[in-house]
């Protein structure tokens, strides 16, 4: 039983990828998505058209469906030009417009304005200037700001996803490569390149740091590197297993899988020290540790009741409560910002792996995915989507759901295969 459990966990960990911009597909959309025009923000040629970026992002998020834009009845790139006449048959709740002007420094100056159709008001307006180099991050920015305004909800557009691909060098031979692109999948920029596994990659809670698994030495090890430097330290190296690495809500403590004393157990080292503590004593497997956002739980997987299934340890009393019940294993479980769902690597007997939601208050799990091998779901920092690892045909790409299951994306890379996402937190 053992073995078996090391199998497909280890199995749902490996994929593939080449590094280069993930494409968008929007693969099922919301029924009840709020209608709103983005209009093309007036200016300088860009790469894509900030207000492009803008609508994609709502969209994305599934709770918006932009107007498209041979629809428009007008391209007004301030309110003052806006006729609300124009706009109210259309059934558009809300209107977005802006402009871009360069100057004479090179930095660009943005200005948008998101308004109220049904009431002809504003209800946001801002200006801001940016180097050259970051108008995308200015768009990301304009729709955190636009769906916070609107849903109450804080926008995750400016966050980041990190994954690990595989592809092949100039040799032919495989390659592991982790990356983290923006949210929307532009701008993929490589971390690591190794020609040996990189498994497990997990974010520091205030986004500057990543810790990971690398086989590059010929055992696995978990390293903790700083994304702006790209300095790194080995921070496990012992015996046996060392796996599934994750960032205590402080940042000071790292809870990992360690097989020290011969058999998979769940530990806490103390980063600045490098001491260990023990939390997990039992024959079965315990592994794949995340924390909760109060820091005083780890929720984990283990196979002490004869299948996978996932399991929540008090660090102060050592109790430990099992959480899932549905199904006959659910795995390499997140939990979201407010620590009241639980996502899942969920298979019903005789099914393929899925990605389910379980809501710890009420117990109930959802599957939220239809298509097979689903796995690493990861939240986004808002807690409204999720982001996973799942095939497009025998191709591994990166899926996004909503917490509801109503509205999702696929990210397939334009190469290559991707896999093992981890949804940034907040920067601070």
């Amino acid at each position: 039983m053992i073995s078996r459990l090391l199998v497909i966990l280890l199995t749902l960990s490996i994929g593939m990828a080449a590094r280069a911009d993930l494409s968008i597909e929007i693969t099922q959309g919301a029924d009840d998505a709020t209608p709103i025009a983005v209009v093309p923000f007036k200016g300088p040629e860009l790469d894509e058209n900030i207000g492009t970026i803008v609508g994609n992002d709502l969209e994305r998020s599934g709770a918006f469906m932009p107007m498209a834009l041979d629809k428009l009845p007008a391209r007004p790139s301030f309110s003052g030009e806006v006729l609300y006449s124009d706009w109210k048959p259309s059934a558009v709740n809300y209107l977005v417009v802006g402009s871009v002007a360069q100057t004479a420094s090179g930095d660009y100056t943005i200005q948008y304005e998101l308004l109220s159709v049904s009431q002809g008001t504003r209800l946001l307006g801002e200006s801001l200037t940016v180097p050259a180099a970051r108008w995308r991050d200015a768009g990301h920015f304009i729709s955190d700001r636009i769906f916070e305004k609107i849903t109450g909800i804080k926008g995750a557009f400016s966050t980041h996803i990190l994954y690990v691909n595989q592809y092949r060098g100039t040799n032919g031979k495989i390659r592991f490569r982790l990356e983290l692109a923006d949210a929307d999948g532009h701008r993929p920029v490589g971390i690591l390149d190794s020609p040996q596994p990189i498994l497990s990659p997990a974010w520091s809670p205030d986004g500057k740091k990543i810790a990971y698994v690398s086989f590059e030495s010929g055992k696995p090890a978990i390293y903790i590197q700083t994304i702006s430097t790209k300095d790194r330290v080995k921070v496990a190296d012992y015996s046996g297993l060392n796996g599934a690495p994750a960032f205590s809500p402080d940042g000071g403590r790292l809870a990992l899988t360690l097989s020290r004393d011969g058999n998979p157990e769940i530990y806490i080292m103390d980063i600045a020290l490098g001491t260990l503590t023990r939390v997990t004593h039992n024959y079965a497997i315990d592994t794949e540790p995340r924390w909760t956002p109060d820091g005083q739980s780890l929720i984990f997987t283990s196979d002490r009741g004869g299948s996978a299934q996932v399991y929540r340890i008090n660090l102060a009393s050592g109790d430990t409560t099992r959480l899932t019940f549905d199904g006959n294993f659910n795995a390499r479980p997140d939990i979201s910002p407010d620590g009241r769902y639980l996502a899942v690597v969920h298979r019903e007997r005789g099914q393929q792996f899925q990605i389910a939601v379980q809501d710890l208050k009420t117990g109930v799990m959802t599957t939220l995915t239809d298509t097979p091998l689903d796995e690493s779901p990861s939240f986004a920092p808002n807690g409204a989507m999720l982001t996973y690892a799942t095939r497009k045909g025998n191709l591994g790409v990166l899926g996004i759901v909503s917490l509801d299951g109503r509205f999702k994306v696929r990210l397939p890379p334009r190469e290559g295969e991707v896999r093992e996402p981890a949804w940034s937190p907040f920067q601070q």
